[in-house]
């Protein structure tokens, strides 16, 4: 075999070692019931599930943090896109305008009966409001 067959071998072969390794953390949406349903089969692999908070007016509601006991648990309630509502709790210090967000995407796996989340990603209201995008773009005429 010439060095360049092996060279092209061994660059193949990398390649597909990376694909394999990186196939490894994808993980999947679900909803609250999928979740429970992964861990009732004894799964615990990290699922994304999206949902919104529960508020009264302005007000998050279930809302646990307290800095001063414990700056590493954060809990919340979290309702997924088919209404139904779960307990999430995040052992780390809450997210920065984590008051102000729409919607919210975790990712961790269910735990007895709490979604325990690794991540949380927010998406915060836009700070554009449609009238003021078209009082500042300029016209052409």
């Amino acid at each position: 075999m010439k060095k360049s067959h092996i060279l092209i071998l061994a660059v193949i072969a990398a390649a597909i070692g990376i694909l394999m390794t990186t196939s490894a953390d994808v993980s999947q949406y679900v909803s609250f019931k999928e979740a429970r349903e992964l861990a009732a089969e004894g799964k615990n692999t990290k699922v994304h599930v999206v949902g919104r908070l529960p508020r009264s007016g302005q007000q998050i509601m279930g809302l646990e943090y307290n800095p001063t006991l414990d700056p590493n648990y954060f809990a919340f309630t979290l309702v997924d896109t088919n209404r139904i509502a779960q307990r999430v709790v995040y052992f780390n210090p809450k997210p920065q305008d984590f008051d102000k967000s729409e919607q919210v995407v975790i990712t961790g796996a269910m735990r007895n009966d709490v979604f325990v989340a690794d991540k949380i990603l927010l998406k915060c209201p836009s700070k554009y409001v449609e009238k003021d995008i078209k009082g500042a773009t300029a016209s052409v005429n």
